[in-house]
């Protein structure tokens, strides 16, 4: 498993994560098979979308915002509830199919660690396996 730090620069972010995952691929010596990105923490999520056009991103985070308020009401007293709510509803991981050794990403698509309570260090958690067979 690769363990990347990623360092956070704002409340809410989203971080292209991609070239880490393909690294972690190439390091793997895998062919063929699945990247497992995981996200070890409840406030932040990892997702898969546009990585062309940065408005794409900009639009994601304002869409969260408006989804989940984060004034509340929350009972959890941290000051975060609205980030484990944004961070549930995208999610902890995603999986990408690996294929002659790259990611079988879209034309577009890039990987995303998405940062709901920032600014921080965090962990991405990158395993890559080989498909059976």
């Amino acid at each position: 498993m690769d363990d990347v730090v990623i360092r956070t620069a704002r409340r809410e972010e989203l971080v292209d994560v991609t070239q880490h995952v393909e690294a972690a691929a190439v390091r793997a010596g895998v062919r063929e098979g699945v990247a497992f990105v995981w996200v070890p923490h409840t406030t932040a999520a990892v997702t898969v979308n546009e990585g062309a056009d940065p408005s794409v991103g900009r639009d994601l985070l304002a869409a969260l915002r408006r989804l989940v308020a984060a004034s509340g009401p929350w009972e959890h007293r941290e000051g975060n509830s609205d980030a484990h709510v944004k961070a549930t509803l995208v999610g902890p991981s995603v999986a990408i199919p690996v294929h002659d050794g790259r990611l079988a990403l879209g034309t577009w698509q890039a990987v995303f660690f998405c940062e709901f309570d920032g600014p921080r260090q965090r962990r991405l958690c990158i395993t890559v396996t080989p498909a059976a067979g």
